[in-house]
């Protein structure tokens, strides 16, 4: 049996009940699936802000770096400064794993309704690799004359050879072993002729090395409208921190919502984070409201890093089926509590094909 230790950031405003439901469903498909995990909860985020002013110390990351996954709700908090919890927690948990690659399925499931009115679920089918730790999210820039008229606010974008490399290659193998076919660079080469004439060069050498997959590229202004207009045309799409970023919020809205997107945050060789995009989704806590299957794909989508790949299946089929089943995925909208929708999701994998298999 294996085992696994997982860390457990359940954060600020819902992210506690939604990674609660997580948990549950994680729960039920160890017992059905012949693994064994163990959870250390971290307290991290805008409360213990509050009362200790920390953010994240050596020994909290001591203790990341020492478990096999984490699985993480939100953070954000009314009393505290926006920046500080997102540059010292969230970002800075990036850059100091080493989690280069933020992995961003965007899947339509049957059933689900999606502003796209007539697209079906098989053109609505693909993934964003998004390069995690460079780009404007270094936070390199500097103010001259700041609060004179005459202030000028330089904010650079850091892009290294190796850092593109590695997230192209990343979005190549990741086509590969996932059995997809096309790689889509989504950049601005017309414009930001520095950043994105590197990240083309690079795209264009690494491709050489898989011949058997297509590649295009799109401006991100054309990715936009063709996502609305054409989803279908995008299989895998890579892309820099800023340019994934924005695309991959439009992506969450063509699948659904924010209620059924989950992400991920990779270091290959290392410990990932695991995520839904939705954020702490203010005036919801406690209400039972809130809807947790973008946490719980999350947590389908560490089994599948962590090696679990039919249990992780078993997840993310339920959860289509679940997501398919709801009148609607909005929090407050989706005609059953937060922890009823944890327990059908909990229904279908245990009646699913693989639980069967697996016993």
């Amino acid at each position: 049996m294996s085992g696994y230790e997982i860390a457990v950031v359940p954060g600020d405003g819902t992210g506690p009940e939604v990674v609660g439901e997580a948990l549950k469903v994680l729960g039920a498909a160890a017992e059905a699936f012949g693994f064994d995990f163990e959870t250390s909860n971290l307290d991290l985020g805008g409360e213990r802000y509050l009362r200790t002013k920390e953010t994240l110390t050596g020994a909290d990351l001591e203790k990341l770096r020492q478990c096999d996954a984490i699985l993480f709700g939100a953070i954000g908090h009314p009393d505290v400064k926006p920046g500080i919890l997102e540059q010292e927690i969230l970002l800075r948990l990036r850059r100091e794993l080493d989690q280069y690659i933020n992995l961003r399925p965007v899947k339509l499931h049957p059933g689900v309704h999606s502003p796209l009115s007539d697209v079906s679920p098989d053109e609505v089918d693909m993934v964003v690799v998004r390069e995690n730790s460079e780009g404007l999210y270094t936070g390199r820039g500097s103010f001259t004359a700041k609060g004179s008229p005459f202030e000028v606010a330089i904010q650079e974008s850091v892009n290294t050879a190796f850092g593109v490399e590695r997230c192209i290659r990343f979005a190549f193998e990741y086509t590969t072993v996932t059995g997809r076919s096309e790689v889509t660079l989504c950049g601005k080469t017309n414009v930001l002729t520095y950043a994105w004439d590197l990240w083309q060069r690079v795209f264009d050498t690494v491709s050489q090395e898989y011949p058997e997959i297509d590649t295009a590229y799109a401006h991100v202004d054309a990715a936009c409208l063709w996502m609305v207009e054409d989803p279908g045309r995008f299989d895998v799409i890579v892309t820099d921190n800023m340019f994934g970023d924005i695309i991959t919020d439009l992506g969450a809205a063509i699948q659904g919502g924010l209620g059924i997107a989950s992400g991920a945050n990779v270091n290959p060789n290392g410990v990932s984070m695991f995520e839904p995009i939705g954020g702490t989704a203010p005036g919801f806590e406690g209400t039972g409201k809130i809807n947790p299957l973008a946490a719980i794909g999350s947590a389908a989508m560490m089994l599948d890093i962590l090696g679990e790949t039919i249990a992780a299946k078993a997840i993310e089929d339920a959860v289509g089926q679940v997501a398919g089943s709801l009148p609607s995925l909005r929090a407050g909208e989706m005609g059953a509590s937060t922890s009823e929708v944890g327990d059908m999701v909990v229904d279908r994998m245990m009646s699913s094909a693989e639980v069967a298999t697996a016993k």
